[in-house]
């Protein structure tokens, strides 16, 4: 119960300070590491020395690799939000298809009773729909 008591303000905003740089830390590691595993520029070989390196000496090796390459993990992040954006809007348009304008409709509903498929009757009423 003591040990709470001595436990002061100061201590307290130190602990959120470590706190919040250990988690920025982790954020920055992840995003090398996802930038290195997205790199279509560097091979296999390459990638694995960027992994052991950042492995081994983390803070020299994060921060050596965003000196490095810094500016490409940029233009890849963009390139990648991007390609998403473009493959969630063609996948909407597929879904969602493309509705007849009233006057394809119209000429679709013409043809098929110039076939004999619908009466005349039937005719004006799909019109009248087709038009509102």
């Amino acid at each position: 119960m003591e040990t709470l008591a001595q436990f002061g303000t100061g201590e307290v905003l130190w602990s959120f300070v470590w706190f919040t740089l250990f988690f920025i830390w982790i954020w920055l590691l992840l995003t090398v590491f996802g930038d290195i595993f997205r790199s279509d520029d560097m091979g296999g070989f390459g990638k694995a020395i960027w992994i052991i390196f950042v492995i081994v000496v983390p803070y020299f090796g994060v921060f050596i690799y965003l000196i490095a390459r810094g500016k490409g993990m940029a233009e890849r992040n963009v390139k990648a939000i991007q390609e998403q954006q473009d493959a969630q809007r063609a996948y909407i348009q597929s879904v969602a298809g493309s509705a007849p304008s009233p006057a394809d409709e119209i000429a679709r509903l013409t043809d098929l009773r110039d076939k004999g498929s619908i009466t005349e009757d039937e005719f004006q009423q799909l019109k009248a729909k087709a038009l509102a």
